[in-house]
């Protein structure tokens, strides 16, 4: 089965779903770790302290994303979904000062940011190119527990044990568990469709519940809300954003000017363009600045699905809730079948994987929202994943910044454009959206390393000088 859509679309923090909120999670799996060996011990070699080396992606281009932030921060007890930013800066600031951790259930811990936060540029390790080690030890420096994560994107977190026993063939296997509407590609998708006589949304949404998800309809308006409270933040905001680029915050002067222009009638024809331009713009804006934002599937494209909701609400007289539920639950699926046969880590597969696997998500979710068919919702997703086929990721100084904000603002476009493309035909067309995500796979398997999320090659290392 393809993931639930509470795991496509959750509530954490900027700037990187797999280099913050991944770590942050990683760091507190590891103290749990820890509690449960205590817990077994006979009072001999207590924990003393706790030590991490980040890789690969990860320690490239971790200080950019704040990795160091987000596993300091896990290790202080945080976790993404209850993060509360503005109290972060006086955790980190004690931390730093103490040198010490106070973890429940644990004694003291010593743990220095300074020393023990390596960032080991050599090889990644074997599973994953977002690897980190955890370490812990007691008062004589003997080793206790050492436990390897990997941030496998969207702030998902495998530990070394999890990665092995992965096998897509025991997956297979469960793919006809207890849910009505065991799917795992579009094309088991829409036959089940066709045999139910129901939408997309309707299958997800029945197994959803059926899995066990409680309360779906409030928690997908919680999405929604959340989404939008990020936006409306984006769009309220000014100013430099932090990491050394002195990017310009833009949506907030955008969308005041866009205001302005339609007060007094003047809109350009390429106006619908420009409102969804700084819609996913202020959102990754905010995801730039370490604020609150949703995976949708990761924090580096978190734009594309919330600017094309704001889109069908506000240029598309789109104000139903149940339909806006029909949105959501249309992209999760979309999302779940790329991340299950694919990727949605740009250190995986570059950003292909990213801001293409969300407009795919968005484009379906818009097509479903304006009354599209099954066939014509996975024409849509297709469109806008081969248009962004063989997109890298070579962030600038390793920052969530440039390209990232403006490329949610193209793939938003995108998204809308390939809805429009499919809303008029009936579905049928030449290279169905499995295919395509194998395209993207295979892609994103023979990408250079330098593009992906390396900050090695592209437009990582050729800024201006000056």
């Amino acid at each position: 089965m393809i993931p639930s859509i509470f795991e496509i679309f959750k509530v954490g923090i900027g700037p990187s779903s797999s280099h913050t909120m991944g770590p942050m999670v990683a760091a507190a799996r590891f103290l749990d770790a820890l509690r449960a060996l205590a817990d077994t011990q006979d009072g001999s070699g207590k924990p003393a302290s706790v030590a991490v080396s980040l890789h690969g992606s990860l320690a490239l281009t971790g200080r950019g994303h704040g990795t160091d932030r987000a596993v300091m921060l896990g290790l202080c007890g945080e976790r993404p979904e209850t993060h509360d930013p503005d109290a972060a800066g006086a955790m980190l600031t004690a931390l730093e000062t103490d040198r010490r951790l106070t973890p429940p259930g644990l004694p003291p811990l010593r743990f220095d940011p300074a020393h023990d936060i390596v960032f080991d540029c050599g090889p990644p390790l074997p599973g994953h190119p977002n690897g980190m080690i955890f370490r812990a030890g007691d008062d004589a420096g003997t080793a206790l527990l050492e436990v390897t994560y990997y941030s496998v994107g969207g702030g998902f977190v495998m530990s070394a044990d999890e990665l092995e026993r992965y096998d897509v063939a025991d997956m297979r296997a469960n793919d006809t568990g207890d849910v009505p509407y065991p799917f795992s590609s579009t094309r088991d998708m829409l036959a089940m469709g066709v045999r139910s006589g129901l939408s997309i949304a309707a299958m997800m949404e029945a197994n959803e519940k059926a899995s066990g998800s409680n309360d779906v309809e409030n928690r997908l308006d919680a999405i929604a809300e959340a989404m939008d409270a990020c936006m409306d933040r984006g769009l309220a905001q000014d100013g430099i954003l932090a990491g050394g680029l002195n990017v310009r915050r833009r949506a907030r002067q955008l969308y005041e000017a866009l205001r302005a222009e339609r007060s007094v009638g003047r809109s350009s024809p390429h106006a619908a363009n420009e409102w969804l331009s700084v819609y996913a713009m202020a959102v990754n804006e905010e995801n730039a600045a370490g604020g609150r934002v949703v995976t949708a599937p990761t924090n580096g494209a978190a734009g594309v699905v919330p600017a094309v909701l704001r889109y069908w609400h506000e240029q598309c007289d789109g104000g139903d809730v149940a339909t806006r539920r029909v949105f959501l639950l249309t992209a999760g699926a979309i999302g779940g079948i790329i991340k299950r046969n694919a990727s949605i880590s740009g250190a995986e597969v570059g950003c292909q994987g990213e801001v293409g696997s969300a407009a795919a998500m968005a484009a379906a979710g818009l097509t479903a929202a304006l009354g599209g068919t099954n066939e014509q919702v996975e024409n849509a997703a297709e469109i806008a994943l081969e248009h962004h086929l063989g997109m890298t990721c070579d962030p600038a100084s390793g920052l969530v910044q440039v390209p990232c904000i403006e490329r949610n603002a193209l793939g938003a476009i995108k998204a809308v454009s390939a809805a429009a493309l499919a809303l008029r035909g009936d579905g049928t067309h030449f290279m169905p959206l499995d295919n395509c995500i194998r395209v993207m796979r295979d892609t994103g398997r023979d990408m250079n390393v330098k593009y992906k999320e390396t900050s090695t090659g592209g437009i990582a290392v050729n800024l201006p000088e000056c």
